[in-house]
């Protein structure tokens, strides 16, 4: 009978421990849930439509989250933006005539799980302007130090059917970190009349790597055979200076040989300047970690006025 109660109480301290373990969730790396919000205000301008989007992440916790926000189009990816010490991002955008369906994506960390906005409906004006729109894909992109990688810029026309000559489009980058570059192939798009379909560049990203290799310090003056060149000459000139006071040329004489001299060592290695062009300057310094909002800009002209649509991307940079 005691044998029999004390396998009974086992049993229901382990059915009590299985439910307090219910009961509590487990806490890993990502745990935190997170709710993303996104709002629009847009105006018309000219018949075109600019939406400047604000993204909110928060997690369960209270905490703001870190990382990138990807907007959307109706699943189709249009910017990527870095969150800031709030937790929040904004993006200005042009919009294509007609419905718009958008959506901001919360990528996640370490620590915040993904997450969705809800959709936000927004109705672009429609003109008769020849135009175009910028979008990139995927919007965000993530790079150890020292390494490189590619997005996609999409030039759309807008009232290509207007069109009388071709449009040129300009594409450039702007807001790298330090140690960063951005490279398109091809940087110069070109819209003919009556063209619908996006126009495809290749942006590649390329960031710096830490490295340990260091270059020795310049000793400036510290060469053996630079003091050998500098005391005896400068006593020599010392004694035609003193000299030269009873005779005008030989002063003249010390004094260019004095000058003389300093240019001669000026173009050796006691010169720091020598010193970096033949040794070269201390290691570059690694593109820092973080996540970055990077603007990608379309500009075209006609030679009176230039058009320019906006798009961003998040780039994040890790050891």
């Amino acid at each position: 009978m005691g044998r029999s109660l004390r396998l009974e109480l086992v049993a229901g301290m382990g059915i009590a421990l299985a439910l307090s373990a219910s009961a509590t969730p487990a806490v890993t790396g990502q745990s935190v849930a997170t709710e993303t919000t996104l709002s629009a205000e847009y105006h018309d301008n000219a018949g075109r439509t600019q939406a400047t989007l604000t993204v909110s992440v928060l997690g369960r916790d209270g905490q703001p989250a870190t990382g990138a926000v990807v907007v959307e189009d109706a699943g189709k990816p249009l910017a990527g933006v870095a969150l800031n010490a709030e937790g929040q991002a904004t993006s200005v955008l042009t919009l294509a005539p007609g419905s718009h369906s958008l959506t901001a994506t919360y990528i996640g960390d370490p620590s915040h799980r993904t997450s969705v906005s809800q959709v936000t409906p927004v109705r672009a004006a429609t003109g008769t302007t020849p135009d175009f729109s910028i979008a990139v894909s995927p919007a965000t992109l993530s790079l150890a130090q020292g390494q490189s990688g590619s997005i996609t810029a999409s030039v759309t026309p807008i009232n290509g059917a207007s069109l009388t000559a071709p449009m040129f489009v300009t594409l450039s980058c702007a807001g790298l970190p330090d140690q960063a570059t951005c490279t398109f192939t091809p940087e110069n798009l070109e819209i003919l009349p009556n063209a619908s379909a996006a126009i495809n560049s290749s942006v590649v990203f390329a960031t710096v790597a830490s490295n340990t290799t260091q270059a020795a310090p310049p000793r400036v003056g510290s060469s053996p055979i630079a003091w050998a060149i500098l005391v005896p000459g400068g006593l020599g000139l010392l004694g035609l200076a003193f000299g030269g006071r009873r005779r005008a040329w030989l002063s003249r004489v010390a004094l260019l040989g004095f000058i003389g001299l300093v240019t001669v060592l000026g173009t050796t290695g006691c010169n720091p300047l020598y010193y970096y062009r033949n040794h070269g300057p201390n290691p570059n310094l690694p593109t820092p970690v973080g996540t970055y909002t990077i603007q990608v800009t379309a500009q075209s002209s006609n030679g009176i006025t230039a058009t320019t649509h906006s798009t961003t991307m998040a780039l994040t940079v890790t050891k």
